[in-house]
């Protein structure tokens, strides 16, 4: 549930947002005019402002100004009607998270509303650096080993400069936090901070996404779109899965990178534009490169300073600090005491190899607090909670595919005829989603990017399988 404030005139418009976003469990706050907005946001503590340009008395701008000198890191969203989209352009420029044309299409601003609630959030919570577990917040990089004393010396080197910076890790290394880390740490912690997935949007839809459009730049193009790029001017901008960014729109990176412009789609101006650029993979970009996938001018621009995150096989000594950070964590979130955790406990930890790394310890910890019922959790909480994940990867093709295919055939068996395939599609679909859902905490969004799916997509599969946050769907599973 997020704060959220609404500025704007027109009291059927104020109050159809109250709906909707209550509707979506959010807290809402209306106001009529700026002044009265600026009274509000000095008094409550908020987490998104979505206000329209044309106001009495204070302005629009005026009231974003004000405001944006108090709580620079509030997300602001513009509303505008067509004749003043260059204001609310202008008022993207200078800082604002984007801006809506009226009237609106309401799937997509939900979309919207929550991308910019999530960045204020990845904005304002604070990424904890080397710290115990009882005294460690939600957001925290969590470990004592050689290599993460490594970690938090270059994060503390960099963050001070405008250095771009290349994070690398495999899957679950903790990269995003690392890059909020190093965010929070710089000079620009008080300007915008943008993550954008580059293999969740797109490709069609990447290019326009990054860098905006002009009027006219391809069909529907009604009125010129500024880019996320754009957006975070000032700030820094956080290209995650950057390696398996289509090759065509590399060349722009690249020039953004050495000349600190970009172009929209559809524009013959070069528009300067002031962001750091963190990147972060868990691709091998030298075989990229050598298969052509890469651009290696790309690759040494991006290189400046290139960060290592272990994977948690080569710092088994953070496993047991870990368990307990996430454990605590979960059980504040859960609101119930903290059962510990049996020394037997400890040599599952210590005898799995994590390919999942940190998110998947996560996981399995939150599974074990959930089925522990209160008792410290043991070895056997452990390798359940691990066991179906394992089983699933195997350690050959050949037990893995056998598996499947046993679940296959009872499923087949049960079916009869003319049911099995659309069946077991439903079932892996809502399976799949279900745990979307469990791993990102309930937040569609995030689970939505995971999953490669549109928010609208996600909410009409959701709603098909009549699933919960955190409930994976019934029934039988290999």
């Amino acid at each position: 549930m997020a704060a959220i404030l609404i500025v704007d005139d027109d009291p059927q418009l104020r109050q159809s947002f109250e709906k909707l976003l209550s509707q979506e469990g959010h807290s809402v706050k209306t106001a009529p005019s700026g002044e009265a907005g600026l009274a509000v946001a000095r008094s409550a503590e908020l987490d998104l402002l979505i206000m329209d340009v044309c106001l009495p008395g204070m302005s629009g701008l005026e009231t974003f100004q004000a405001i944006r000198r108090f709580e620079p890191r509030l997300p602001v969203i513009i509303m505008t009607a067509f004749g003043t989209t260059e204001t609310a352009i202008e008022a993207t420029k200078m800082g604002a998270f984007d801006y809506v044309l009226k009237p609106f299409n309401i799937p997509e601003i939900l979309v919207l509303i929550d991308q910019a609630i999530e960045a204020g959030r990845f904005m304002r919570s604070r990424v904890e650096l080397d710290v115990i577990p009882e005294a460690a917040s939600k957001e925290a990089i969590v470990g004592r080993s050689k290599a993460m004393q490594e970690v938090y010396k270059a994060i503390g080197r960099v963050a001070s400069t405008d250095a771009t910076v290349l994070i690398r890790g495999e899957s679950g290394t903790g990269k995003e936090l690392v890059a909020r880390a190093i965010y929070q740490h710089s000079q620009r912690a008080d300007k915008p901070f943008l993550v954008i997935n580059c293999v969740a949007i797109p490709e069609t839809l990447l290019e326009s996404e990054l860098f905006g459009y002009e009027k006219g730049a391809f069909t529907g193009a009604v009125n010129r779109r500024v880019g996320r790029i754009e957006q975070a001017n000032g700030g820094t901008v956080l290209l995650d899965e950057i390696g398996d960014m289509p090759f065509s729109i590399q060349a722009k990176i690249l020039r953004l990178l050495q000349e600190k412009s970009i172009e929209r789609l559809g524009g013959r101006e070069p528009i300067p534009v002031d962001v750091r650029i963190i990147a972060a993979t868990n691709r091998d970009l030298e075989a990229s490169l050598a298969e052509g996938k890469f651009r290696e001018d790309l690759y040494y621009r991006l290189k400046v300073v290139t960060l290592w995150l272990p994977p948690l096989r080569e710092r088994p000594e953070d496993l047991a600090l870990l368990a307990e950070y996430f454990l605590m964590r979960y059980a504040r979130e859960m609101e119930i005491d903290n059962p510990g955790m049996a020394d037997t406990a400890r040599g599952v930890l210590q005898g799995y190899s994590w390919p999942g790394n940190v998110r998947e310890l996560a996981n399995a910890v939150q599974k074990s607090l959930i089925f522990s019922r209160g008792c410290p959790i043991a070895a056997e909480d452990f390798s359940k909670a691990i066991g179906s994940g394992a089983s699933l990867r195997g350690t050959e093709d050949e037990f893995s595919d056998e598996t499947i295919r046993q679940w296959l055939l009872r499923v087949l068996l049960s079916e009869g005829e003319g049911n099995a395939f659309d069946s077991i599609m439903d079932r892996l679909a809502g399976l799949l989603i279900g745990e979307a859902l469990n791993l990102t905490g309930g937040n569609r969004t995030r689970a939505a990017r995971l999953l490669g799916l549109s928010r609208p997509t996600l909410l009409s599969k959701i709603e098909k399988y009549r699933l919960k946050a955190g409930a994976p769907l019934s029934g039988e599973t290999p």
